[in-house]
């Protein structure tokens, strides 16, 4: 269970990303990993030419004393989202270099066009105007647990998926305003980017992600529906960033597991989900 930041001496679960150029991952990984064991800072580090992007968790000082380190060229400034736990949601710290951050399957370039950060005092605003199209790029797995009030589910398995999607639902001559949202923002980077190219005339995302905009909105004023699935022990966080503990993962195919799920006739704890049946 989440403690409030207040609690004494609570662990930090911090997410990032910045697309930036890096020229040698390699030895950058290798500085990140020292600096994650000397400040015992447990989770996942992804490096690529085109930049970086994180989930970590550890305690204030021990977190505060990596980011300095990250902050420093080549990677610079960070925006970090943060949230509070009771207990390390992760078991070891891992800094893995790929080609891509995340990859869409086709050329998009971030560092050259993406579309218009929406803060999220300005989002609902913006999404209830007729003319919006609302895309959410996230997995279908994670929008069938929390959504967007009127969001499109193009309900992908893997982000490249949102290519075919994006070729069989978007006409850019019919859908001259798209607004799109992910968990914290690098999806919608990428997506954007790409989108510009495909032709829409005005694209916009959710600066920050939803976790910025549960964090920001109060429930009352809000248009998000359900939970937010999150890439961590976790699993999901509720409109105030606590833990969703009503929801479980499936070990076996990994798919978030709520009441009803629970209780589906294929259900079979520990070995089997509706989810793995179908």
């Amino acid at each position: 269970m989440n403690q409030t930041l207040t609690s004494p001496d609570p662990f930090i679960v911090s997410t990032f990303y910045k697309f930036v150029a890096l020229d040698d991952t390699e030895q950058l990984k290798s500085h990140i990993q020292d600096a994650m064991a000397r400040h015992a800072v447990g989770g996942t580090v992804i490096l690529a030419r085109e930049g970086i992007n994180a989930t970590v968790s550890a305690k204030r000082d021990q977190l505060d004393a990596l980011m300095d380190e990250l902050q420093q060229a080549p990677i610079g400034a960070l925006h970090t989202k943060e949230s509070v736990v009771a207990f390390p949601p992760f078991v070891r710290a891992k800094v893995k270099c790929r080609s891509e951050l995340i990859s869409l399957g086709v050329p998009a370039d971030p560092t050259r066009c993406v579309g218009v950060h929406v803060k999220p005092n300005d989002w609902n605003e913006l999404i209830t105007q007729p003319d919006v199209l609302t895309i959410d790029v996230r997995n279908d797995y994670e929008y069938r647990i929390g959504r967007f009030k009127g969001a499109i589910n193009p309900q992908t398995s893997d982000f490249k998926e949102m290519v075919a999607f994006t070729e069989q639902t978007i006409d850019p001559a019919i859908h001259k305003r798209v607004a799109m949202y992910c968990t914290g923002g690098i999806r919608c980077e990428k997506y954007s980017s790409f989108l510009l190219d495909y032709g829409v005339e005005e694209v916009f995302h959710l600066d920050g992600g939803v976790l910025q905009y549960l964090e920001d909105i109060a429930h009352d004023q809000s248009l998000w529906e359900g939970v937010c699935y999150v890439f961590d022990d976790r699993v999901a966080v509720n409109h105030d960033l606590s833990d969703a503990v009503h929801i479980t993962k499936c070990p076996v195919c990994g798919n978030p597991q709520q009441p009803d799920d629970r209780a589906h006739a294929n259900y079979i704890a520990g070995s089997q989900c509706r989810y793995c049946f179908e």
